[in-house]
């Protein structure tokens, strides 16, 4: 499966994005899929993830109860609604997805097998 990642963009600290993450190829119906960000100099990090049925979310603690995850079968597409945006969410977002995985490595960077190319968001102050 194929994934292009969009949305990204120049806000100011309070504003919103919603990030779309796309797949072609093949169905979402199945894969779990995750948000995760890397900004210049960290390490990659996770943000938001949807498991495979698409009944249970989970988020960083940075972003919880600002950021909402949702999957839309029928369109192939999973959004990541970001609110309430912090210059520290400043960075490139990827999403990922894959078939297999089980709700306790949804977390986990290396168990997803299929990456989007990345959209930046820039938070200004």
């Amino acid at each position: 499966v194929q994934l292009q990642a969009s949305g990204g963009g120049l806000v100011q600290a309070g504003a919103s994005l919603r990030l779309s993450c796309v797949a072609s190829g093949r169905t979402f119906r199945g894969y779990a899929v995750a948000w995760f960000r890397q900004a210049p100099g960290k390490e990659r990090e996770f943000v938001a993830a949807i498991t495979r049925t698409g009944g249970g979310t989970i988020y960083a603690d940075s972003v919880k109860n600002r950021f909402t995850i949702s999957k839309d079968n029928a369109k192939n597409t999973v959004y990541l609604q970001m609110n309430s945006l912090k210059p520290e969410d400043t960075a490139v977002y990827y999403c990922a997805a894959d078939s297999s995985i089980i709700s306790s490595q949804l977390r986990n960077s290396i168990q997803y097998d299929y990456w989007g190319q990345g959209t930046q968001v820039t938070v200004s102050s």
